[in-house]
């Protein structure tokens, strides 16, 4: 989730207007081989979702993964609390003709934390897609919640299991971050860097929120105590952007 043009500021990209659309407006940094065309469905009805989730913007928000096809990432379509408090997600996958690339690769979905949930108690989540296939996960108690420190249109970051980093940033909608490269330097810290945007893309010069995610597989990151530092390839991180990572 770099928006256009470059020297623009963030406080100046909040009162741009829209320009041209383009682009997508969540970016991943594991999309699997393949090319070949289909309909993006990531499960069949009825059959269970391999789901995982974990914290942003300091508990305001969710990074819920599930694995399909890379360039068509599923939306947040109904968000609700349920009788028990666990937290109901119905996944929308777009319309039926929409044309995906046929491979198969984690995507992360934002997801806003309803009013009234606590993240400080931890959360169950019940996850569905529209048309079909159903999961559940469950995310641990987020301590200094709700908001933590987190200071508004600021990136974030936090674990969503053992080795993917969800990344949120902030800029424009069409011209999401990348990941390019990431690199363990020491076991606690995490160097992420984007690619650069097109020279000649059009970016929509709106403020959004955008999530990409980073594998660390084999990196030998420490899950406690880790920070992830964040460069390239975006306005935001034109000077390197240093966060810990939630979870």
């Amino acid at each position: 989730m770099n928006p256009a043009p470059r020297s623009l500021s963030l406080l100046a990209l909040l009162g741009a207007g829209v320009l041209l659309f383009a682009g997508c407006a969540s970016g991943t940094a594991v999309a699997g081989a393949g090319s070949d065309a289909s309909d993006g469905s990531a499960s069949p009805a009825g059959s269970e979702l391999e789901v995982e989730a974990g914290w942003l913007d300091g508990g305001r928000q969710i990074a819920l993964v599930t694995w399909g096809s890379s360039t068509c990432v599923p939306t947040a379509a109904d968000v609700a609390v349920q009788a028990d408090g666990a937290i109901a997600v119905t996944l929308d996958n777009g319309p039926a003709d929409r044309v995906c690339t046929a491979d198969f690769a984690p995507r992360a979905t934002l997801v806003g934390v309803p009013d009234g949930v606590d993240p400080a108690a931890g959360i169950d989540l019940v996850v569905s897609f529209a048309e079909g296939g159903r999961g559940e996960t469950a995310l641990p108690s987020l301590a200094g919640a709700p908001g933590g420190d987190a200071v508004a249109y600021a990136p974030s970051a936090g674990w969503v299991g053992g080795d993917l980093i969800a990344i949120l940033s902030w800029g424009s909608s069409s011209c999401a971050p990348v990941v390019e490269d990431v690199a363990a330097p020491t076991p606690t810290e995490v160097a992420v860097t984007f690619a650069d945007q097109p020279a000649d893309q059009p970016c929509t010069m709106d403020m959004a929120s955008r999530v990409a995610l980073a594998s660390v597989e084999g990196l030998g990151v420490e899950r406690t105590g880790s920070s992830v530092v964040l460069s390239g390839g975006d306005a935001q991180f034109e000077t390197p952007v240093t966060v810990s990572i939630l979870g």
